[in-house]
């Protein structure tokens, strides 16, 4: 791709560049260029391990060039590039929800830490080892970085237009996937030359606990879609449950300890949903449960202080303070040693830490611990980017290396993917029923490049629409 560094004219068709999660998941960037204005939707971190290089290189504009950005939701492969970007020199608004700017403030302060933290070892590492690694061995931001990013955010409320150009709205639209999260609805120009774009950000799924369901799409010329798990279906939440039991059961008859890599966000609350309708229901066994993240204990502390954006069950459990976050046997560890000493514990206990895709944080320690014992079971509860060490224990790997070191896999391992708050191929489908007309275009996103495809066949299949995947850094014109 070759963008210029100038805008594009006020009189110029609106120009859409794919700059993440293009044929593939994480890294979520889209550069729209319209009425003389520089457009960001989303400015997300690459956690895929053959694509890391990309959140090193050069913005492929200059970002003091960008004049808004919009944020869907705040997982850090959609918001964790920010303060990298305002580094760099982007000084614009950055608009989202209320929700969502109070949640990216914890998440990037949380991954701000862990930049910093993570180039000390890796210095320390290389140095004892006598070799240079892949990236910079230096953070990619600080906390610094992210002290400048958090004035910028200018928070709207959902289905409230906002001016964000010349000629230019943006309307926010509750997304259902996490605390927060929008999908966004942009117009531009009136008249016969009025041109709109729907970005779905990432879709959640109906009939799920804790929040509200998504708001379907509706009325839009084009529409940037997720495809995550756009070839597949999801367990209903009933097999959930039965399969979450089990795994605790049979976790405890070995003798081993249960590990959950978890994101802090949304995933770690649901699961203590489940945990708290096993418990009372009589379903499991007592446990120990360890929520080993301060961020997922933060983030724990908006779900309650929001009730207003939970759907009408978890609004009416926090309101009769029956919130299942404060169950018997549930401790939230916010300290390292409190975290060390969960090692000490005899007996079966639960672990659920961060990060989600076990790519830092303190999962990696829980898995040292447990990863090579027969008795000790690893679950995934959520997506495992491609290269990821989350993928690797999945796929069966045979050994995994951590801290610097080869261990061998002795755990068993577990999935359930119905706990995914990614809306699913029939999911997709029903938020894209809420068209009353056909788009012009559906451009297929944020997916592994064989979803992607597929979902994107689905959907021409199913509707009869123009549906394609785009390339990274493609350029496509909306105009016609």
């Amino acid at each position: 791709m070759a963008q210029s560094r100038t805008k594009n004219s006020p009189a110029a068709a609106p120009r859409l560049t794919f700059l993440g999660a293009a044929q593939n998941v994480t890294g979520s960037r889209y550069l729209l260029e319209a009425a003389g204005s520089r457009i960001l939707v989303d400015c997300g971190l690459y956690q895929e391990r053959d694509l890391l290089a990309r959140n090193w290189d050069p913005f492929p504009v200059p970002p003091s060039s960008i004049d808004t950005l919009l944020l869907t939701h705040a997982h850090v492969d959609h918001c964790g590039y920010l303060p990298r970007l305002v580094h760099d020199g982007f000084h614009g608004r950055i608009i989202s929800t209320p929700v969502t700017a109070e949640v990216a403030a914890i998440v990037l302060t949380d991954s701000a830490k862990l930049q910093v933290e993570d180039a000390v070892y890796k210095r320390k590492r290389h140095a004892r080892e006598k070799r240079t690694g892949p990236h910079p061995e230096k953070p990619l931001y600080t906390l610094d970085d992210v002290a400048a990013t958090l004035p910028l955010f200018d928070t709207v409320n959902y289905d409230t237009p906002i001016p964000i150009g010349d000629g230019i709205t943006a309307e926010y639209r509750d997304a259902g996937h996490i605390l927060g999260s929008a999908s966004v609805f942009v117009a531009i120009g009136t008249g016969a030359a009025r041109r709109t774009i729907l970005f779905s950000g990432d879709v959640g799924r109906w009939d799920k606990p804790l929040l509200n369901d998504p708001v379907a799409a509706v009325g839009a010329d084009w529409i940037v879609i997720e495809s995550t798990y756009g070839d597949r279906l999801h367990e209903p939440g009933s097999k959930v449950m039965e399969r979450l039991a089990a795994v605790i059961t049979e976790t405890r008859r070995r003798g081993g300890n249960l590990i959950v890599p978890s994101f802090a966000l949304e995933r770690t609350q649901e699961v203590l949903w489940y945990l708290n309708e096993l418990i009372g229901l009589k379903r499991i066994p007592h446990l120990l449960v360890f929520v080993d993240s301060p961020m997922a204990v933060r983030v724990t502390d908006v779900f309650e202080k929001h009730p207003e954006i939970l759907d009408a069950q978890m609004h009416g459990l926090i309101a009769r303070r029956a919130s299942p976050f404060h169950f018997s046997g549930l401790k939230l560890v916010r300290t390292v040693e409190q975290s060390k000493a969960i090692n000490y514990i005899s007996g079966t206990v639960m672990v659920i830490a961060g990060a989600g895709m076990c790519n830092g944080g303190r999962i990696k320690h829980h898995l040292e611990a447990n990863i090579s014992r027969p008795e000790s079971t690893v679950l995934f509860v959520g997506y495992q980017a491609i290269g990821t060490l989350g993928r690797q224990i999945q796929e069966g790997r045979p050994e995994v290396r951590l801290f610097g070191k080869m261990l061998p896999v002795r755990a068993k391992i577990e999935s359930i993917p119905g706990f995914s708050a990614h809306a699913d191929r029939d999911e997709l489908t029903r938020w894209l029923s809420g068209m009353k007309k056909p788009p012009r275009q559906v451009f297929v996103t944020h997916g592994e490049p064989a979803v992607s495809a597929s979902f994107a066949k689905h959907v021409g299949e199913h509707f009869g629409w123009q549906a394609s995947v785009p390339a990274y850094q493609e350029t496509v014109l909306l105009e016609g």
